[in-house]
């Protein structure tokens, strides 16, 4: 519902001074809105179960010029929260219940809470001492594997802590819910899983995560199919893979192998796939085959990376994205800027689920990664053509499960009433500027709790 409060960002560039309009345009908008409530107690915890969130802003729909979706209306109100969930959202001058609990968002935007949808946790330099990775020009993935070796036994002492300092960093970018692989081989044996396991029980008020045992140095050529089974008696939601032919040097029999664990656990599968050449498409061909004729595998096969999609024409990739999308196969995406593009857009209109994740987050692999999935929404924008206010807020749901505030036509379909309380509160005045300016985020609910950030007492 509009309210008095309710306006365009254009609106309100237009209606104030030089000031207020310079400060909006740079993305300070509803920074000066919170300023409102500097003078307010401040608290970074939340002990209710049941309180009142007030002037949270949120989104009310689109503002056209002619056929344009020029800006994005919206409007502060009150969210009532209880026990984990929005129990209403109401009107600013809406009657609140006496003794119940209140605090502001002080006119901060209320965005989807993000969902890491592939990251290692167990395995980061995040936490510790600067380290940049060494280089990689003409090293094979064999190589890199040779070199993990080495390293893993540095790091496994430390695991558990690096873990739980990246887990902080992702609630402070407004990360919720994760999908974390973790190292099962030769050198660590279960260690990761363990320190892994311990790290997400410190966090598991505060942070979701799903564990895929990944296989990092080949589900054949690293003989781990026993660990691998143990792993899946230890919680562990997903079986993993690894470029079944450039790793294991056996397409058929390592993806038979990995289905097989799946199946005897009753396990979904999440496969990293580098592979571009023939042989990347081929086992892209073989995994769906194998899924086409396997109804217990259906919805449960996630296609990581899948960079063999990108070489395809878009004759040979329609017929193929239509069988994935028929049998539930999920593409999880990094976003990569490269020589090849992802065709993203394409599988999203073939009806592919997808996903994306920050993967490495500053590790051997790589020094760059922030942990932030606001930059995946960003790097959509820029890579796929989304300039306009309305391709700005659609590149926003790789970053959250496909949860966007407007729907298309640009009516409010996030946050409702009975929704889980998982949100992050952004400095900016809607969701295509915090797209396009990676605005940052102050404050993180996790099923009510906030689990980041700070807060006005109201």
């Amino acid at each position: 519902m509009q309210n008095e409060f309710h306006h365009s960002r254009r609106a309100f560039l237009c209606g104030t001074g030089g000031l207020m309009t310079a400060s909006a345009v740079i993305g300070m908008g509803s920074t000066a809105a919170a300023q409102t409530t500097a003078d307010s107690e401040q608290v970074t915890s939340v002990p209710d179960t049941h309180y009142y969130l007030t002037d949270v802003r949120l989104e009310d729909g689109f503002e056209h010029e002619g056929e344009y979706i020029a800006a994005t209306l919206t409007g502060l109100y009150t969210l009532e929260i209880r026990d984990g969930a929005i129990a209403a959202i109401l009107d600013p001058g809406a009657a609140l219940t006496a003794g119940v609990a209140r605090y502001s968002a002080g006119g901060r935007l209320a965005l989807p809470a993000f969902r890491d949808m592939h990251i290692h946790l167990d395995k980061t330099f995040y936490g510790g001492p600067w380290r940049a990775p060494l280089p990689r020009q003409g090293k094979t993935i064999m190589d890199m594997i040779a070199r993990e070796e080495i390293l893993l036994p540095q790091l496994l002492p430390s695991s558990q802590q690096r873990a739980e300092a990246l887990i902080g960093l992702l609630l402070s970018q407004g990360t919720t819910m994760a999908r974390s692989h973790c190292n099962i081989d030769p050198v660590s044996g279960l260690k990761s899983l363990e320190h892994l396991k311990l790290a997400l029980e410190n966090y598991s008020d505060r942070f979701d995560c799903e564990i895929v045992a990944f296989p990092q140095h080949g589900l054949l050529h690293s003989k781990v199919d026993g660990l691998m089974r143990e792993a899946m008696a230890m919680g562990v939601e997903f079986v993993g893979g690894l470029d079944p032919t450039n790793v294991d040097g056996a397409m058929e029999k390592s993806l038979d192998a990995m289905f097989q664990i799946a199946l005897d656990h009753d396990k979904g599968v999440d496969i990293h796939i580098h592979e571009t050449s023939p042989s990347g498409v081929a086992a892209i061909r073989y995994m769906v085959d194998t899924v086409e004729r396997t109804p217990q595998l259906r919805d449960r096969l996630t296609l990581s990376h899948a960079f063999a999609l990108a070489t395809l024409s878009e004759a040979e990739l329609d017929p193929l994205a239509e069988r994935m999308a028929a049998h539930g196969v999920t593409v999880a995406s990094t976003v990569p800027m490269g020589a090849l593009t992802m065709p993203l857009p394409r599988l999203r209109e073939k009806g592919v689920t997808l996903i994306s994740g920050t993967d490495s987050v500053i590790d051997h692999w790589s020094p760059f990664g922030t942990g932030d999935m606001l930059e995946k929404a960003n790097l959509c924008a820029q890579i796929y053509g989304g300039r306009d206010e309305f391709a700005l807020t659609r590149a926003m749901a790789i970053a959250t499960g496909d949860v966007t505030p407007l729907n298309d036509a640009g009516t409010r379909v996030w946050p409702q009433a009975g929704d889980l309380a998982e949100f992050t509160l952004a400095e900016a005045s809607c969701s295509a500027e915090a797209v396009a300016r990676r605005t940052p985020r102050s404050a993180t609910f996790h099923k009510g709790r906030l689990v980041f950030g700070n807060i006005a007492k109201a």
